[in-house]
């Protein structure tokens, strides 16, 4: 199989890999800034980004707002020329306001998910960046494509599909996690390049589509070629990387995973989310309740009825308390073994098919 290079617009990324947002702090300037760097698409998180900067405690979404403009700053430096993202969830407080930040800080790329993206046209409008929702079913596509070519006549200039093997929040209720066989879910995806790359021809336009849940090596890629995918998206191999924003005691947990500690969890917002068993867990299991103060980070998450802060959760397994925090990860965090650099796992992707 051919590979070809990424073509979103006039972007170009040699390397049809994009490396997954993770927040919070885990795909920051150093991680984004390798994997662009290499010839892949870097993408940072703006989940909290600003959480190690001062002034954090006192007002979050202004020290966010400011951190994520000198984060967008300091990839591009690293990134030597290459493609730069950043992932901005729907149900993050304020969603209009990092959009704007980024684009005005010049962001080659918006991926966007969490909920329907359906002002990022609107926000993003007369500027040069390009926009990606992510979807997770065929319904969610033609609700996208459709409301935006209808709304805005406008048509994404990627779509990245997330599947039930993704890290973090997933775009399934329980009942369809258990629903998707890998076998099913397959035919979804086939279903919703089908769609998307059918609504991009019927008016002139090339929307790629990426694949992403369960990425983790070169045979990962090719098996999603063969599915019809542009490109891939790929977050838990790149943690294990010198490169990655996380603490090393976030990156020796994923090494020190077994399969069987790969779970899924309710997140405080009532959506499903994979992480890696721990004592937290296991205490929240045990005596569900808020025990810290609420940084008012998702829409519609209610302090009052939450089992935990997750911001709070997040930011203490990124600082190296991985027993007393949130470690969110992809299915096969499990099948780290070693610490490597960015650069080895590009050209591994790279690699002839």
């Amino acid at each position: 199989m051919e590979r070809k290079p990424l073509q979103i617009g006039e972007l170009c990324a040699r390397v049809p890999v994009i490396q997954g947002g993770m927040g919070v702090g885990i795909s920051l300037s150093g991680l984004a800034g390798a994997v662009a760097s290499c010839g892949g698409v870097g993408v940072l998180s703006a989940a909290q980004i600003g959480f190690r900067t001062p002034g954090f405690e006192e007002n979050p979404l202004e020290t966010n707002l400011r951190a994520l403009g000198e984060e967008i700053a300091k990839a591009r430096r690293i990134a030597a020329g290459g493609v730069l993202g950043v992932n901005i969830m729907v149900a993050t407080k304020q969603y209009a306001e990092y959009v704007k930040t980024a684009v005005k800080a010049g962001i080659d790329l918006i991926i966007s998910g969490a909920g329907l993206p359906v002002e990022l046209p609107a926000l993003t409008e007369g500027s040069g960046t390009k926009i990606a929702p992510i979807v997770s079913t065929v319904k969610a596509a033609q609700v996208i494509c459709r409301l935006w070519e209808r709304k805005y006549q406008r048509f994404p200039d990627l779509v990245v599909i997330e599947g039930p093997k993704a890290g973090g929040h997933l775009g399934f209720s329980q009942e369809q996690l258990e629903f998707f066989t890998p076998e099913r879910y397959e035919e979804e995806i086939r279903e919703i390049i089908r769609y998307v790359k059918g609504h991009g021809r019927k008016h002139g336009c090339e929307i790629p589509v990426a694949v992403a849940g369960g990425i983790y090596d070169r045979a990962d890629m090719v098996h999603a070629m063969e599915l019809g995918a542009d490109a891939v998206q790929m977050g838990t191999r790149f943690v294990t990387t010198y490169e990655c924003d996380a603490s090393e005691a976030y990156k020796r947990a994923y090494l020190e995973a077994r399969e069987e500690d790969i779970v899924i969890v309710k997140s405080p917002v009532g959506m499903p989310g994979r992480a890696i068993r721990n004592r937290f867990l296991e205490e929240v299991e045990r005596r569900p309740g808020v025990r810290s103060r609420c940084y008012r980070c998702l829409e519609h998450c209610n302090p009052g009825k939450a089992p935990y802060c997750i911001t709070k959760a997040l930011i203490d397994a990124a600082e190296g308390r991985t027993e007393e925090g949130l470690l969110f990860c992809g299915s096969n965090a499990w099948r780290a073994e070693r610490l490597e650099h960015v650069e080895e796992i590009m050209r591994e992707m790279e690699g002839s098919f």
